[in-house]
């Protein structure tokens, strides 16, 4: 026990104020800054998770790979143009060339003998009638093309009826009927084959049938 309380003041002196006493708690800066860190820390990592592509995939991006795989997709194929053997149509004409022989300096017997220029080519084929009326088949509407794009007229002279085995020269063929035909070309010697377009008539746009196989 305090063996001398306090006194009151003298009389006619005010009472003094009551003192406050401030008591600071040891370690309290250390806890805040060490929150504030712990924001900061957690901030980051967010922001680093949300700025990664990938959904944080670490293996990087090989272009030149992914390139190669862009390049080996496969193109479709184009559609086989019509050849040897291939039934192909034109108005009222259905062709189907068989067979083609190139190389002969001449054609015909005897007096029916033609030489060529260069060489003749010979191109065999079937032609019917597909319509419903008779169509006359004529050679000179007939086109041989080479790898250069030039085209040739056929030989519809002396040299083309003295062919052996071929009915197609003027020939008039009803519906449903077909014939076959040789079809002559004089071209020269040198010459790379490519194609035949053939026509049901002069006017009509025709086919092609591809010869370079």
């Amino acid at each position: 026990m305090n063996a001398n309380p306090p006194q009151p003041p003298p009389h006619g002196y005010p009472a003094p104020y009551p003192q406050t006493v401030v008591v600071q708690k040891k370690g309290g800066g250390c806890l805040k800054a060490m929150l504030i860190g712990v924001a900061v820390l957690v901030g980051l990592v967010v922001l680093g998770a949300v700025l990664k592509p990938g959904g944080g995939d670490d293996t990087p991006v090989n272009l030149t790979q992914t390139r190669e795989r862009t390049t080996h997709v496969a193109k479709p194929s184009k559609p086989r143009a019509p050849g040897l053997g291939d039934v192909v149509k034109d108005g009222k004409f259905a062709f189907k060339v068989t067979k083609v022989e190139k190389g002969l300096s001449q054609v015909g017997e005897g007096f029916t003998v033609s030489k060529a220029q260069g060489q003749y080519v010979l191109i065999h084929l079937t032609v019917k009638n597909i319509g419903d009326e008779a169509q006359m088949f004529t050679d000179s509407a007939q086109k041989l093309i080479d790898i250069k794009g030039r085209q040739f007229d056929a030989d519809s002279g002396a040299a083309a009826l003295g062919l052996s085995g071929s009915n197609a020269f003027l020939n008039n063929i009803n519906p449903g009927n077909s014939v076959k035909g040789i079809l002559l070309f004089d071209v020269p010697k040198n010459l790379t084959l490519k194609a035949v377009e053939l026509h049901d008539s002069v006017f009509s746009g025709g086919v092609t049938v591809s010869l370079d196989r």
